[in-house]
């Protein structure tokens, strides 16, 4: 039997938005507030990640002061510099910067010439201490070229709500797919990218499987993978026994099993909360992630079993 490392590492898990935005950038609810309605909501930390540029003045937000009983911050910024292929400028995810995580020349939204590239911000940041993402790939117009180009990172946005709600472009699995069948070991976050300019919040979070609700453990068990991603679904446990996938989960119509190039089966039906998924299908690929899916259309993603 093979488990994810998120159900059978020790602890418990943690509820976790790792994508948003205040007023320090182009938010439109001061970071107090933002952190407050977070912790009102039921989450049991967040990551403030404003925009790191030149205009809003390069921020790493300092949340500590929001900490409180039950409810924690990790610093962290969205950060930008370099043109992917499409001529715009990246955005990439970093959580758990140091709050003198060195400025970039990105004075604004528009590409630089001479600016770092999007990988070597990345690489930075990660070398920082950071878990790195990549950023809503669907939004950003991403190719797999540029995907492929930003090595340091730890995971994909599998699903953006800010982005969902905004511009129907929510989507990362199929740069995450592909990249995950080309080898790369990533893992899959969903987020909000929360504005609070349009419903795009609440949507979208992580729930991270750790000892403690502190930042360190946390961000230590992101860059482990010991979490699942999830718009309201919950993962219970997910495990290869044999020829088949066993996962047990709150009441799902279809639970799905995904491997490299077109592997895929699904199973379906009423108010199931364990399924097993044979894996026939699935052509012997080396690494096999789950989706379930409600009745009402929320879907939770595990993170990648590397066989």
């Amino acid at each position: 039997m093979i488990r994810h490392s998120a159900f059978a590492a020790p602890g418990r898990f943690w509820r976790g938005n790792l994508h948003t935005h205040s007023t320090r950038s182009d938010g439109v609810l001061a970071p107090e507030e933002v952190c407050r309605r977070y912790r009102a909501e039921g989450y049991d930390f967040m990551a403030l990640t404003d925009h790191f540029v030149g205009v809003y003045g390069y921020p790493i937000v300092d949340t500590l002061p929001f900490r409180a009983e039950g409810f924690t911050t990790i610093l962290g910024a969205e950060l930008h510099s370099g043109a992917m292929a499409n001529g715009e400028l990246w955005h990439i995810l970093a959580v758990g910067l140091p709050a003198d995580f060195a400025a970039s020349d990105s004075p604004d939204f528009r590409p630089k010439p001479g600016q770092e590239s999007g990988a070597e911000i990345a690489a930075r940041a990660v070398a920082a201490g950071a878990f790195v993402a990549v950023a809503h790939p669907q939004w950003s117009g991403l190719t797999l070229a540029d995907a492929r180009s930003i090595e340091a990172a730890h995971a994909v946005e599998i699903y953006n709500h800010g982005c969902a709600m905004g511009c129907d472009r929510p989507d990362g699995a199929a740069i995450a797919d592909l990249l995950l069948t080309e080898g790369r070991r990533l893992t899959l976050i969903a987020t909000d990218d929360a504005h609070f300019s349009e419903p795009d919040h609440f949507g979208g979070w992580v729930m991270v499987k750790s000892t403690e609700n502190s930042p360190e453990a946390l961000l230590e068990a992101l860059k482990r993978g010991d979490f699942y991603s999830s718009q309201g679904p919950e993962l219970r446990d997910v495990r290869i026994e044999g020829d088949k996938v066993v996962v047990e989960c709150s009441a799902a119509v279809s639970v799905v099993a995904l491997g490299h190039g077109t592997a895929a089966k699904g199973v379906h039906g009423h108010s199931m909360t364990r399924a097993e998924v044979p894996l026939a299908r699935l052509n012997n690929s080396p690494w096999v992630r789950v989706a379930v899916i409600d009745a009402a259309g929320r879907r939770a993603w595990s993170n990648p079993i590397w066989l």
